[in-house]
């Protein structure tokens, strides 16, 4: 079975770059069809725009228009303008294929090698669908995260600044970008950068509004982050994460730290690896391990965030030199199974109601690889196998 399935992956078709290009087109334009009748959180967005602009609260409820809150920062609301100032399913369609093209882009435009690539867009095509049909900015950040990395790599230090901040500033998670400070072959120029386009942005959505309006609604973004930490522990769609999966398994009321802190330790050992850094591998590794950390120790992790982590998994998956064993296969499928699948229909109904929501199970196969990914890390040699002809 595995052979056929080789067999079939290696036609041309499913190894042609425009194959893929059309499918994740496709995704975006299916998506917005299917939820052009119902697209909360494209409204929420498209909201923040306009509330901006008319000099209203960011993070007040609007019943009438929308339910929920926006929590993303205030530059959000000058990125979305685009996608706000259309008709709104216009703006639907144009943010689904945004989103879904961006992240495209930054995989082709990576230093993968063609193979991960391909690997990437076809294993990851369903989760993209499902933070699709969420209207998902999570998407937009799995591209930000894997932009600055190959940037750092390409040594344009500024362009990766750049999304580090906007990732930022829009929705906290683009500042696991600094993970990647130690690759910079120019920390100098990094670091100012960083400065610089902080303070751009900073300022950038006064363009819509006034300078007390923007400095009052960044104080008011930090209150609503608090606050929205403390109801996602609560939330049965919300800490879809190793923090949600721990507590709804044990039963158990105890300090996110107490996962955490231990966590950043498993995280940063590899660090200490500096005759590593040297390789690729290594390297890509780590990437694989922020993508996936990201998502596993945050609260605010939603089900649509997992396309962040499964790109992470293919990652740690194809970037060794060694060659993977059948252990890590089955893992790969547990992950594709349990944490991509399970969502949708192709899943038991009963198994997704009874036991992969309330316990939060999406997020066990991600803990398990990337467990392994840190062990591997600390122990392992990434320097390329050389082949004796």
């Amino acid at each position: 079975m595995i052979e056929k399935c080789k067999e079939l992956l290696a036609k041309p078709f499913f190894r042609d770059f425009r194959t893929l290009a059309g499918l994740w087109l496709l995704l975006g334009v299916l998506a917005a069809v299917m939820k052009m009748h119902s697209h909360n959180n494209f409204l929420v967005f498209r909201g923040s725009f306009w509330h901006a602009w008319q000099g209203l609260p960011l993070y007040a409820e609007y019943p009438q228009e929308y339910w929920d809150i926006n929590h993303y920062g205030p530059l959000f609301s000058l990125l979305i303008a685009p996608f706000a100032v259309v008709p709104e399913w216009l703006g639907l369609l144009m943010w689904c294929v945004a989103l879904s093209l961006g992240l495209y882009v930054a995989v082709r435009r990576s230093l993968l090698t063609s193979g991960q690539q391909l690997f990437v867009l076809w294993f990851c095509a369903h989760e993209l669908l499902t933070a699709l049909y969420m209207q998902q900015f999570n998407i937009a950040i799995a591209a930000i995260i894997v932009g600055a990395f190959f940037l750092i790599e390409k040594e344009r230090d500024a362009t990766a600044a750049f999304l580090i901040v906007l990732g930022t500033l829009v929705k906290i998670y683009g500042i696991v970008g600094l993970a990647f400070f130690f690759f910079s072959k120019h920390k100098i120029r990094f670091i100012g950068a960083l400065v610089l386009w902080s303070a751009v942005m900073f300022v950038a959505p006064m363009v819509l509004s006034s300078p007390d309006y923007v400095i009052g609604q960044y104080q008011a973004w930090f209150v609503d982050l608090v606050s929205k930490n403390s109801e996602n522990a609560e939330a049965l769609m919300q800490n879809i994460s190793l923090l949600g999966m721990t507590h709804r398994v044990t039963g158990l009321e105890f300090s996110d730290l107490w996962l955490i802190l231990p966590g950043l330790v498993m995280f940063g050992i590899p660090y200490l690896r500096v005759s590593q850094y040297q390789h690729m591998a290594f390297r890509q590794t780590l990437l694989a391990s922020v993508l996936m950390f990201t998502v596993l120790f945050s609260t605010g992790s939603e089900s649509s965030g997992y396309i962040i982590a499964l790109v992470g998994v293919v990652i740690w998956y194809t970037a060794v030199p060694w060659q993977r064993n059948r252990w890590d296969i089955a893992l790969l499928v547990f992950v594709f199974v349990l944490s991509s699948l399970s969502p949708s229909d192709l899943f038991p109904a009963y198994l997704r109601k009874e036991w992969v929501q309330p316990y939060a199970l999406k997020a066990l196969p991600v803990t398990i690889v990337w467990l392994k990914l840190c062990w591997e890390m600390w122990t392992k040699n990434y320097e390329p196998i050389s082949v004796n002809h």
